[in-house]
Order: structure tokens, then sequence, then C-alpha cells
């Protein structure tokens, strides 16, 4: 790619950013200084970095209604403090709701997972989603192969449900009697419809004791 296309891409971003800027402001001429006096979101999203996936657009919501954190194949490792700073920062600080782990059809980080073709350091990142496939290993290999990605990916994201259900500034928020609820969706390309996956969490009687701390 050329120079000049390349600077011919970002000067249409500048330029589309102007113009929805400036739609924005002809609908409603106080949302910006709104909006720069904080965020009050109530939930907080954990998705893929897929561009497809589009967040704001997806769940027709605008700027300040979700926090949000995305990496590649939606993952939520409990020793990545990435990931850990987010959830820390949304349920603490801006006392979000509901916490969303969010994965998508047709991920392509969860493919290279049941790949055995390197794709670089993204290796020792989807290790844990290969891990997975070797312990649900006999119920992936009864599905047909066009389905095995897909259920791969829906267990990927019960596994973040999970982890962050166990994680003590979550169960923090419950002993304050706060509402927090914990989901796992799917996002589906084809259709553009969400599907819930049906494992949420919303209190401490779902967790194991193992993983209460007083």
């Amino acid at each position: 790619m050329s120079a000049q296309t390349t600077n011919a891409t970002i000067c249409k971003l500048v330029e589309n950013n102007k113009e929805w800027a400036s739609e924005i402001q002809a609908k409603n001429a106080g949302f910006f200084q709104n909006l720069a006096k904080g965020q009050t979101p109530k939930v907080l999203w954990i998705g893929c970095a897929d561009s497809r996936v589009t967040v704001d657009l997806l769940t027709k919501t605008h700027p300040g209604e979700i926090f949000v954190h995305r990496n590649i194949a939606n993952r939520v490792p409990s020793e990545d403090l990435s990931a850990l700073s987010v959830i820390e920062y949304g349920v603490k600080h801006l006392k979000v709701e509901h916490i969303v782990v969010v994965g998508h059809t047709g991920c392509g980080g969860v493919k290279a997972a049941m790949s055995n073709s390197s794709v670089g350091i993204l290796d020792h990142w989807l290790r844990p989603i290969k891990d997975l496939y070797v312990a649900n290993e006999a119920q992936l290999n009864a599905l047909p192969e066009e389905e095995r990605v897909e259920r791969l990916g829906e267990l990927n994201v019960i596994q973040g449900v999970g982890t962050v259900s166990n994680l003590p500034v979550v169960h923090d928020a419950w002993k304050e009697g706060r509402e927090l609820q914990v989901h796992g969706w799917v996002f589906q390309l084809a259709s553009g419809l969400i599907k819930d996956l049906g494992v949420t969490v919303d209190g401490p009687k779902q967790i194991q004791s193992i993983y209460k701390l007083d």
C-alpha cells in the first residue's frame, strides 16, 4: 500500500469524524458538552477486537453508555492486568450493573486455536483456548466440522463468564448488596443478532465455595 493511499485512508477517517460530530451537534446541541462531563455506563462489554463487531452500532447505543474492553478472541485471563484493570474500574468506580462477555461466530482467534499453524505471539495468547478444546474434545468432535468453531467459541465465552464471576472485585460488589450480573453472549455475524447463552451469574449463591474469599 502506498503512502498516498494510506494518507487518503486516514484523511477520510478524520473527515468522517467531522461529519459525524456536525450531524450529532445538529440533532443535539448539548450532546458533546454533556459527554465531556463524565461517563455513567451501566454495562461493561468484554469482547473480541474483530472489526466487524462494533459495539455501539450493534447495540444501538451512544457514546458513554457501554464501557468496553476488547482483545483477540474475547479472552478473560485471570492474570491479565489489562482485563483485570478494566473490570476493577468498571465495577468499583463506574458501578456498572452488568458485565457481558461477548464472542462472535466465525472468530479467527478460535479458528487459529483449533489449527496446528503458528500465528506468532498469538500462540501464547490462544493456548488456553487449545486447552479448552482438549478438555471438551469428545463433545466437539461429535459435532459436524463446521459447528466445532462456533461451539468452542461458546465454551470460551462460558469460561470467561466463570472467570469474571470468580473475581474478588465482583464478590465485593455483591457483599455490598449491589446489583451486578455477568452474562455470556455470542454475536451472530450472519444475522446481526445476539445469542444469549443462558449462563448469567447474578450472585454468590452460584459461586463454588473454593472461590469465595473472606
